[in-house]
């Protein structure tokens, strides 16, 4: 095999990640895609230039030509579109979080193994050159133990109306974003086991909007000591902030995926697009240069089709997102006991792992 042979599903914003990183990789072959929106769908394949297109994601697993998945749809539906992509013999990357609920991500990950499919966590922040960077002073030594993390993403509110359905997202702003910083922490430290969480959240400017969280700190202690902030927000104005801090007890690494690669501008007409979430163009700005590839998303591609071409472990895996998930849960419940959850970690509302908070908040 020289090539992936790519069956992309979805056909909003994710899945424009996914074809904008493989497109930009001679080991890929995109060959078709499935959305349920024929409109949506049919825009996608003509920007991307893929040749075959389904409503239904099972009609076009059934094509023998197709090697490798990603799936970019929203959350409450990973579960069902990785089980089948695992029974039609595909590989799958699979966007953050990986599953709405513990059980559903066991049920992915045994899927996968059944079939003897790879389970790819698209986990970019892993693959983000700056942090990538970041992480090889980290291990040479460079900064000594590293015993403080801190990473934040904050930003106005997310581009898709189904985030803010709780029913379709399965959390807010943690849920959202939480999962980058929270795997990031583990990436840095060689994914040590987590010991606590504690964590605090709120609903401060979208109460009309959503019953999750707006904005959220997460604190999570690993064995060994270390410690790692976790900062998500929903409510904050003026485009996205997305940053890491890591603290050694040698030295310090400061990381802005942001606006250390930005272009301060000033346009007092405004121009189409900035960067991600700015809600406009007028005055000042500070547009990235080719931001998909500050984010991470092409090197993490080109990693998992290398995985597939050559049958190497992925650096993010099933188990990887599963962890994740955990940490989110437990943050949900810490915040809305008041107190610090303990690890090993069961979800008093394994069903439902958001519950807890929303009953706290009458919701």
């Amino acid at each position: 095999m020289d090539k992936v042979r790519l069956g992309l599903i979805g056909s909003g914003f994710s899945a424009e990640l996914h074809a904008d990183a493989m497109a930009r990789n001679s080991r890929v072959q995109m060959v078709a895609c499935a959305s349920p929106d024929q409109q949506s769908r049919e825009k996608f394949a003509a920007k991307w230039r893929i040749p075959r297109t389904f409503a239904d994601h099972r009609a076009m697993l059934e094509l023998k030509e197709i090697d490798m998945v990603t799936v970019g749809a929203p959350n409450y539906l990973h579960c069902t579109l990785v089980v089948d992509a695992a029974a039609a013999g595909k590989h799958v990357v699979v966007e953050k979080p990986l599953a709405m609920t513990l059980a559903e991500a066991d049920q992915m990950i045994a899927a996968c193994k059944k079939a003897g499919v790879k389970l790819m966590y698209a986990e970019d922040l892993c693959f983000a050159p700056k942090y990538v960077r970041a992480k090889r002073i980290v291990d040479e030594g460079g900064i000594g133990k590293v015993f403080h993390i801190r990473q934040l993403e904050k930003h106005f509110g997310p581009h898709s109306d189904w985030f803010w359905d709780m029913e379709r997202s399965g959390g807010g702003a943690l849920f959202d974003m939480g999962c980058h910083g929270t795997e990031c922490a583990r990436w840095l430290l060689n994914k040590p086991k987590v010991k606590s969480v504690m964590a605090s959240m709120n609903t401060y400017v979208h109460i009309n909007r959503t019953k999750g969280e707006d904005d959220s700190t997460g604190i999570i202690e690993f064995e060994g000591g270390a410690v790692a902030v976790i900062e998500n927000s929903w409510a904050k104005r003026g485009g996205i902030e997305d940053a890491l801090e890591i603290h050694g007890s040698d030295g310090v690494i400061y990381c802005d995926l942001v606006r250390g690669s930005s272009m301060l501008t000033y346009s007092e007409k405004g121009y189409g697009y900035a960067v991600e979430k700015a809600p406009d163009t007028k005055g000042w700005t500070m547009p990235l240069f080719d931001e998909w590839w500050q984010y991470g998303y092409p090197d993490e591609m080109a990693h998992f089709v290398d995985c597939v071409l050559n049958d190497k472990p992925p650096l993010e895996t099933g188990e990887d997102g599963r962890a994740v998930l955990e940490v989110m849960f437990a943050c949900y419940e810490s915040a809305a006991a008041g107190r610090r959850i303990d690890f090993p970690y069961t979800p008093a509302y394994p069903s439902r792992p958001i519950e807890s908070w929303l009953r706290s908040k009458g919701r």
